[in-house]
C-alpha cells in the first residue's frame, strides 16, 4: 500500500510540473537561447525593437558607414558613396553596393537591422523587411551620433572609448597647430559640386568638424554668419573673397565638377592662395565625418597647417 501510494505521488507531481510548464510557457519563450534577442532603442520616432546584437547591418545613409565599421561590424550592404571612400573602400569592396530603390536587394541580403537617414523616402519600405532606424544628420554633432549608432549596435561603451581617446588626440593637435599657424588665423573649406561652388560650415563633414571643432580655428565672419546655420551655401566666383580665410582647405569634388575658378584673377589674388596656404583634399573621401574617416583627416589637416614644424 505504501509502494502504490508512493507512486501516485510521484505522478501528481509529474503532472503539476507539466501544468506549471505549459502556464509558463510565455516566459520559456523569452529565455529560449535558440531566438535572437531583443532590445528596444530610442529613436527620433519613437520606441524600436532592434536585435541586441545585430551581425547584418544595412546602412542605407552613406554617412553612418564608417560608423559602423569602427564598431567592429561590417554592413551587408551600403550605398556606392561609402565605397568610393578611399578611407573606406578596402574595408566595404565586398560589401554588396545597394540603393535606397533597390527594396529587393536589401530583402535578399536579410539584414537584421537598417540604418537609415529620416529624409529617406523608403524608411516605411525597410521597416517591412527588417527593424529600421532613421537620422537626422543636423540633429546631431560628429561624436555624438557615433555614440548614438553605439547605443544602437550594442556599443556604447566603444564608442564613448573612442570620443574620449579622440578628445585627447585632437586636444594635443590643437596645441601643434595652435603654434604653427597662431590663435587668430582662420580657415575656410571650399569645395565643387557639378557646376557649383560651395563653402562649408562647422558640422558637414570635409574636414570641417576638424577644424572648427575639435582645433579650434576660426571661420572668417562672412563663414560664420551665412554658413553656420545651413551647413553650406552655395557662391559665385566674385565673391570668394568674402569668404576666403587664411588657410583653405578645397574639395575639387567628382569628375563632373567645374574647377574653372581656380584659374581665375579672383582666385588667384586671394592673400592665402599668393602665400600658398591652399590644401588640397580627395572630396569622395573626406565627405565623412566617421572614425575612421576623421583620423585619416585630422592627420592631413594637420601636416598641412604645421608644415613640419
Amino acid at each position: 500500500m505504501k509502494k502504490q501510494n508512493r507512486v501516485i505521488g510521484f505522478l501528481l507531481i509529474a503532472i503539476l510540473a507539466v501544468g506549471l510548464l505549459a502556464g509558463c510557457g510565455g516566459t520559456a519563450s523569452t529565455n529560449d537561447t535558440s531566438k535572437p534577442k531583443t532590445v528596444t532603442y530610442q529613436s527620433e520616432k519613437g520606441p524600436v525593437q532592434v536585435p541586441a546584437n545585430p551581425k547584418r547591418v544595412a546602412v542605407l545613409a552613406s554617412s553612418y558607414a564608417g560608423n559602423v565599421l569602427s564598431l567592429g561590424i561590417t554592413p551587408v550592404g551600403v550605398d556606392q558613396w561609402a565605397k568610393n571612400s578611399k578611407f573606406l573602400g578596402d574595408k566595404l569592396k565586398n560589401v554588396e553596393t545597394v540603393t535606397v530603390d533597390s527594396l529587393e536587394k536589401i530583402l535578399a541580403l536579410k539584414p537584421d537591422l537598417i540604418i537609415a537617414a529620416s529624409n529617406d523616402k523608403n524608411v516605411k519600405k525597410y521597416q517591412e523587411i527588417a527593424p529600421t532606424v532613421a537620422f537626422t544628420y543636423e540633429k546631431y554633432t560628429y561624436t555624438q551620433i557615433h555614440v548614438e549608432i553605439g547605443k544602437l549596435l550594442g556599443k556604447e561603451k566603444e564608442a564613448q572609448a573612442w570620443v574620449d581617446k579622440w578628445n585627447k588626440q585632437t586636444a594635443e593637435a590643437k596645441t601643434k597647430v595652435k603654434a604653427a599657424i597662431g590663435d587668430t588665423a582662420t580657415s575656410t573649406v571650399f569645395e565643387t559640386f557639378g557646376k557649383e561652388l560651395y563653402v562649408y560650415g562647422n558640422n558637414w563633414g570635409r574636414g570641417t568638424e576638424i577644424i572648427y571643432q575639435a582645433l579650434g580655428i576660426k571661420a572668417p565672419k562672412q563663414v560664420e554668419k551665412d554658413v553656420f546655420g545651413p551647413g553650406y551655401k552655395a557662391i559665385s566666383s566674385e565673391v570668394i573673397p568674402q569668404y576666403a580665410g587664411d588657410y583653405l582647405f578645397v574639395g575639387k569634388g567628382d569628375a563632373t565638377a567645374d574647377n574653372s575658378y581656380l584659374e581665375t584673377p579672383v582666385w588667384k589674388q586671394i592673400p592665402a592662395v599668393q602665400k600658398g596656404n591652399v590644401f588640397f583634399f580627395d572630396s569622395s573621401s573626406f565627405y565623412f565625418n566617421d572614425p575612421i574617416s576623421l583620423e585619416k583627416e585630422l592627420e592631413f589637416i594637420v601636416q598641412s597647417l604645421a608644415k613640419g614644424k
